[in-house]
């Protein structure tokens, strides 16, 4: 039997999307792991070639009985070198779990907004060959500091710290996974939240998000296969 990567999602609506495609694109077997319905994170890494946390409403910080077991589960993966792949609230578990700190956002960032690499040798390794600049979508309230030992690379406008790597792991807090049919669904669904948080700068209104939504979706699928590219590199297989 091969070894399966783990997909860990917390949220119906918030599933590995683009992700899913990419692994069966690469012949790579995979399996989600349905927090929202109740089922149980593992409490070892043992023939586990790599874990990956997709994203939710809730908060790293809440007294929810699944998150304990999760960050123990990723402080066994880094330590053993296994890699790990955050999506927004899947990189602050990982910030988390590693000894730093998740805190409310200075400004909300819901939509499609760019992204800054931060300078350096591993962000090239990561990056290979993409833009300096680039837009990805981003729906999130909360941020994360850089844990100890990770390297800083990407940035926003409106949130310091978009992505960081440890070994072959990476924490993203902004979304690469992104569909045309979770983008419509985010936006039908969290139109109320949106609501609250006009007119903030950061936040786009539901209708704005859909503008060109196959082109934005297609390019970033095209940006998701690189540092998808990269992280599978490290997969214990």
């Amino acid at each position: 039997m091969k070894k399966e990567i783990l997909i860990f999602r917390h949220f119906p609506t918030e599933g590995p999307g683009y992700f899913a495609r990419f692994l069966d694109h690469q012949g790579i077997p995979h399996r989600t792991i349905k927090i929202d319905e109740g089922e149980p994170v593992p409490e070892s890494i043992a023939d586990i070639p790599g874990l990956v946390f997709m994203g939710g409403p809730m908060s790293v910080n809440d007294a929810l009985p699944w998150i304990p077991k999760a960050l123990h589960l990723i402080r066994q993966a880094v330590a053993a070198d296994v890699p790990v792949l955050g999506h927004c609230l899947g990189g602050q578990l990982m910030c988390k779990a590693l000894g730093g700190r998740v805190r409310r956002n200075r400004a909300k960032e819901f939509g499609w907004l760019p992204v800054s690499a931060v300078d350096s040798a591993e962000t090239e390794k990561w990056l290979d060959g993409l833009p300096p600049r680039f837009e990805v979508f981003h729906w999130h309230g909360e941020t994360f500091s850089i844990p100890p030992g990770a390297t800083h690379i990407l940035r926003s406008r409106y949130c310091r710290n978009q992505a960081f790597v440890i070994g072959n792991s990476l924490g993203l807090q902004c979304h690469i996974e992104m569909t045309p049919e979770l983008v419509r669904t985010w936006a039908r669904d969290g139109a109320a939240e949106i609501a609250r948080a006009l007119p903030a700068a950061g936040v786009q209104p539901p209708a704005q998000m859909l503008i060109s939504l196959p082109e934005r979706a297609a390019r970033l699928n095209r940006i998701a296969d690189v540092l998808y590219t990269r992280w599978i590199q490290g997969l214990k297989l």
